[in-house]
């Protein structure tokens, strides 16, 4: 990377990295730790199996909470890791970029050097709390997470550059993430959870796309992300529709699967039962949060679902209600 002998930089850099916090602030924001909650994926499969029975609550002790633990933190090392590489690799691209040139290293406040040496502590972590998930299944969370740094930095170096593929990669990502935390209570992932989960990170990942060309333009856009160059703002709203209603199909359809096992009865008649399947309910803020979320992205207010789902209040709230009517569901039906 390139590391430039002007005196102008140099105090540009040396001005940067005594801001407070200095160049530990700038590696803890490297690492992004605000981006470990994508880290949640690896705690829905075991989630849904306690749920539904697979797992017995019984066996939800504290040996289960440390396993799934050092799998969630195995990936969340991991992911924080890859960013380092991802953000060396973008160094120069970050520092055209109106909002990503005050990252630690396109601002000069971490070195490039320093940030190689870091990179590679955090994917080593990562590695190492994969080995220690207890049991034979160890070496399967060691190899999801290995295939997940392998994922990500292929998309650094070269999937990023190639249209749809880009948004394959990083969705694939997740799909590791949700195999990670399986592989490490072992249970079997269902086929509607690898759906649910590969359709709804492609609607995030084709959703940021469309936001950064609705927020920077065409023109500005294409000189921060070169594979903008090949979509347009035609296909991104397809896709983010497409991708967007297959979640929703997905997810409603599990839904429908768990009627027998979700469903109370509410009373009796001459007809026989009067009952509902609870679960339905959390179809409610699902689609309201997704279709929220398409009309903001549209409208050019976010380039990122994700920071979306933080700020805007109505996508923060339906998405508590989704996950405090699933744990009150699973309660219920339990």
């Amino acid at each position: 990377m390139n590391e430039s002998g002007d005196p102008s930089q140099q105090d540009n850099t040396a001005r940067l990295s005594d801001q407070p916090g200095g160049v530990v602030g700038g590696l803890m924001k490297l690492a992004r730790p605000h981006q470990w909650v994508k880290g949640v994926f690896v705690l829905v499969g075991p989630a849904f199996a306690i749920m539904d029975g697979t797992i017995s609550r019984e066996s939800v002790d504290t040996r289960l909470v440390l396993t799934l633990a050092m799998a969630f933190f195995a990936f969340c090392f991991a992911a924080s890791g890859c960013y380092v590489f991802n953000d060396l690799a973008d160094v120069e691209r970050d520092r055209l970029h109106p909002r990503k040139c005050k990252r630690p290293i396109a601002s000069g406040r971490v070195s490039e050097g320093l940030a190689r040496i870091y990179g590679i502590a955090l994917l080593v972590i990562g590695l190492g709390l994969g080995l220690l998930v207890p049991g034979s299944v160890k070496w399967w969370v060691f190899g999801l997470v290995a295939a997940y740094i392998v994922n990500v930095m292929w998309y650094s170096a070269m999937l990023k550059h190639v249209v749809i593929l880009d948004v394959l990669s990083l969705s694939t990502g997740f799909v590791l993430r949700v195999l990670g935390g399986c592989a490490a209570v072992a249970v079997t992932p269902s086929t509607w959870l690898l759906n649910a989960t590969l359709f709804l990170s492609m609607f995030l990942a084709f959703g940021k796309r469309l936001g950064e060309r609705r927020v920077m333009g065409d023109a500005d856009v294409a000189s921060i992300r070169g594979v903008q160059q090949k979509y347009s703002d035609q296909i991104l709203r397809m896709m983010v529709v497409v991708v967007g209603v297959a979640t929703l199909l997905t997810y409603t359809g599990y839904v429908q699967s768990k009627e027998a096992d979700m469903s109370v009865v509410l009373a009796s008649g001459v007809g026989g039962d009067f009952a509902f399947n609870l679960l339905w309910t959390t179809v409610l803020p699902a689609m309201l949060g997704l279709l929220r979320t398409i009309t903001l992205i549209m409208d050019g207010r976010y380039d990122d679902p994700t920071e979306l789902a933080i700020k805007d209040p109505v996508v923060r709230v339906s998405g508590a209600a989704f996950v405090g009517l699933t744990i009150g569901v699973a309660l219920l039906a339990g």
